[in-house]
């Protein structure tokens, strides 16, 4: 299985960052048979989807294959894609989201739509994190308010991946709910203009681009150990993983793309952490 461009992005749920790099913000970086570039700032996700159709674009237009990683849950806990949408589907639950989430000159209708979700559910829940000074029906701001909504708080991949935080917390250090819900509008938009492949929704071998999950937490002593001295943590995660992929051999990168989660989804490299570690610190 050969890709001739990886593809790393490290997305954010929260509104234009600026003009000047910063932490917390979205990255990306590109490796690719023309060698490795540096990462780029991408100041909000407007400017980061742009980006991504240029790149891509122009990746297949030199005729190559590309791997792009996105650090956000592809996929939620089983049974929620059924009910809401009425299809045990991912990529069903992608498609209602960007006919809904609406992005701002500076931020998102996130919470909005998250309470209108949880507004269908039974209970109080499933999200929760209003991270906005206006109360919202619907949509708590701590997790414990929440009660007899049905869902599991937790993935299959969350659970065996340690320290990872669950897809249903929209605010607060470390949650990655707001990204997932803002993320996954534009991977719907990229798999329908370039025909990509949702990892591991849909087969990838044969695929021109190929969309997948990433969690650059699941390497975070090898890049802690390859990380400059004064390098952005988002930046230097999205160069040493797009490094390390690109360092995998076709048929390792195969057995990690082999994973079955038709339905959650899953993290690239989860159960693999030796071997992707290993090609982290070679780089």
């Amino acid at each position: 299985m050969r890709w001739d461009t990886v593809l790393m992005v490290d997305w954010s749920g929260g509104a234009d960052r600026g003009p000047r790099p910063k932490k917390d913000a979205i990255w990306g970086c590109v490796v690719s048979r023309a060698g490795a570039e540096p990462p780029v700032y991408l100041r909000s996700r407007p400017v980061a989807e742009a980006w991504l159709t240029t790149r891509i674009a122009a990746e297949r237009a030199a005729g190559w294959r590309v791997l792009a990683g996105f650090d956000f849950p592809f996929g939620y806990p089983a049974g929620f894609a059924a009910a809401l949408t009425g299809r045990a589907d991912a990529l069903a639950v992608w498609d209602w989201l960007e006919a809904r989430i609406e992005e701002g000159p500076r931020t998102s209708n996130r919470f909005d739509v998250a309470a209108g979700i949880n507004a269908r559910f039974p209970g109080v829940g499933p999200f929760w994190g209003n991270g906005l000074r206006r109360d919202i029906a619907h949509l708590p701001r701590k997790g414990r308010a929440r009660a007899g909504h049905g869902m599991e708080e937790w993935r299959a991949a969350e659970r065996r991946a340690r320290g990872a935080f669950s897809c249903w917390q929209l605010s607060g250090a470390g949650s990655v709910g707001s990204q997932a819900l803002t993320g996954l509008p534009v991977l719907a938009r990229l798999r329908r203009r370039f025909g990509a492949a949702a990892w591991p929704f849909e087969p990838v071998a044969d695929a021109d681009v190929a969309l997948v999950e990433i969690w650059p937490s699941l390497l975070r002593e090898a890049i802690a150990a390859r990380r400059g001295a004064d390098e952005i943590l988002d930046a230097a995660q999205v160069r040493l993983m797009a490094a390390a992929l690109a360092r995998l051999k076709g048929e390792r990168l195969a057995a990690m793309l082999g994973v079955s989660a038709p339905e959650e989804g899953w993290i690239l490299g989860l159960g693999f952490e030796q071997e992707l570690a290993a090609a982290v610190r070679a780089c």
